[in-house]
């Protein structure tokens, strides 16, 4: 006789209130710990579920509630906030592992919170109130920061590596890239997102290429993009 698998769990992604009531629980986390924001815990998601190996749910959930891997509080809203945490981590997870597009959680600048400069610099000719990588570099930030804690990713040596993240890390002043020659030449040669949609593309087409590494599949059937919304699994940009 066959031996029957257990059915997977049914996945639950977040709706808009459940991402209200996460930032609500991040915001309330005591001082002197530094949460994530729920846009750079989307992107420390990301980071933690492309590393070659899983990270266990232990050593990766502390640094949601503070920077630098401090213990949070234990109690009831801590238990609400990782809850919710881990619904999110499910939902990516079953995203890269079927190469499906997915919304990541960044958001279009109010004026008020967007780079002065950038601001002014970006204005009349291009079209738009605030360019593009001042909504995206929150999200990126957290990625790199699950690159700092679980560095297995970047001390990869496969070269299929670099170019998804240079998509990434063009969004960072080059000046924060030390010792990351390599990943500059590339994101020297690629041009720039024109607008927040393009960003985003970009974005989700670098996870899986990256997938293709560490999460490698028997079959790459390619990004599969989701019916019905205005995003689309984007074809490769071209280089400059």
């Amino acid at each position: 006789m066959n031996a029957t698998l257990p059915p997977r769990p049914l996945l639950n992604p977040l709706s808009d209130g459940d991402l209200e009531r996460l930032q609500t629980l991040l915001d309330a986390v005591p001082a002197p710990l530094e949460p994530l924001d729920v846009s750079a815990l989307d992107g420390y998601l990301c980071g933690v579920l492309l590393q070659p190996r899983p990270v266990p749910a232990e050593q990766w959930l502390k640094w949601v509630t503070d920077v630098e891997g401090r213990p949070a509080p234990a109690g009831p809203a801590l238990d609400e906030l990782q809850a919710l945490v881990r619904r999110r981590h499910a939902e990516i997870d079953r995203a890269i592992a079927n190469r499906d597009w997915f919304d990541p959680w960044i958001f279009p600048l109010d004026e008020d919170d967007a780079d002065p400069e950038a601001g002014e610099a970006g204005s009349e000719d291009s079209g738009e109130d605030n360019p593009p990588q001042d909504a995206v570099l929150p999200w990126v930030a957290g990625f790199a920061a699950a690159m700092d804690a679980f560095p297995a990713l970047m001390a990869s040596p496969d070269p299929a590596l670099i170019e998804p993240l240079a998509l990434l890390y063009l969004h960072f002043d080059p000046e924060d890239l030390e010792d990351a020659d390599a990943l500059l030449a590339v994101i020297e040669t690629l041009e720039p997102p024109a607008d927040l949609g393009e960003a985003v593309q970009d974005l989700v087409r670098a996870l899986m290429l990256m997938a293709d590494v560490t999460r490698p599949r028997a079959v790459k059937p390619g990004l599969r993009p989701r019916g019905g919304g205005t995003r689309k699994g984007p074809p490769a940009r071209g280089r400059r």
